[in-house]
């Protein structure tokens, strides 16, 4: 697998040409912050989502009357990125329109994927471009798992505490579509204690309210500070008994139950004109 490492005196990062997937991110210290990718869980650590959030009724998706295979949370996670630019503390890695994926996706797109460091924190863009003629529709998201534990607060209860104190409402997902019906939040006061039994039925979404930033942390030790840009959706999500966390702000999610399969009919999708470009990010800032 190629990798790129990034680096400053804080931090390390490795990043993967597969996927444009952050595989590792170390303190100086030695100390591991990212999900391993242990295969009895989970193999991803940090995937780009792109150009769909989620899932498609049957895993088909249609535009303009055409029907496309497309399978939970799009092709830009299992592509092979290629590297553009690279220096010491960021990196820069780029798909494009190809004959495979306009087989699944009939635009002419480029998405860069930048890894940059800026003191204890790691940034993450994602560039979007529309290179076609027409609108193009798409979702995009990151889907970062952090150590759950973090390292140094094993023994201690982690949380959430969304900036904005809100208490967005929860919706689940049903056969991986979104049941539209809401539910009420978990957060009270803006904060969530994490409980590995929230998660059985699988992720926790909330398309609206979380706001743009929230601290994940021990009780009384490590934390992440994590905010993001131009991504109104997020999503929490585990594997049960796995020791990991992803925070997942999007911009789009899966279709919901009982909806179309077309493509800009799926919520929160993004409408980008010929030759327009769009950028999302999130920023990782790691405490103790």
């Amino acid at each position: 697998m190629q990798l790129t490492r990034i680096s400053n005196s804080d931090l390390t990062v490795d990043v993967a040409a597969l996927g444009a997937e952050m595989q590792a991110l170390s303190t100086r210290d030695g100390r591991n912050w990212l999900w391993t990718g242990d295969a009895t869980y989970w193999t991803g650590r940090s995937p780009i989502l792109f150009p769909m959030v989620g899932r498609a009724p049957m895993d088909v998706i249609s535009v303009g009357g055409d029907r496309y295979q497309m399978s939970q949370h799009g092709f830009a996670r299992r592509s092979a990125f290629t590297l553009v630019e690279e220096w010491r503390e960021h990196c820069v890695y780029r798909l494009e329109a190809s004959e495979a994926t306009r087989a699944m996706f009939p635009f002419d797109f480029q998405l860069d994927v930048e890894h940059r460091l800026e003191g204890r924190a790691v940034i993450v863009t994602a560039t979007v471009t529309n290179r076609d003629s027409k609108v193009m529709p798409y979702g995009v998201g990151f889907h970062p798992a952090f150590a759950w534990p973090l390292p140094g607060g094993e023994r201690q209860s982690h949380s959430v505490t969304l900036d904005n104190g809100g208490e967005p409402s929860l919706f689940r997902l049903s056969g991986g579509l979104v049941n539209p019906e809401p539910l009420a939040s978990p957060f009270v006061g803006g904060q969530l204690v994490l409980n590995h039994a929230d998660f059985e039925k699988d992720a926790m979404i909330f398309p609206e309210g979380a706001g743009a930033g929230l601290t994940y942390g021990a009780e009384n030790g490590p934390s992440v500070r994590f905010s993001w840009e131009n991504l109104p959706n997020f999503a929490l999500w585990t594997k049960a008994g796995a020791g990991f966390i992803c925070l997942e702000p999007w911009q789009g999610t899966a279709a919901e139950v009982g909806g179309s399969d077309a493509l800009d009919q799926r919520p929160y999708t993004a409408l980008l004109g010929p030759g327009a470009v769009a950028k999302y990010s999130f920023r990782a800032e790691l405490v103790g």
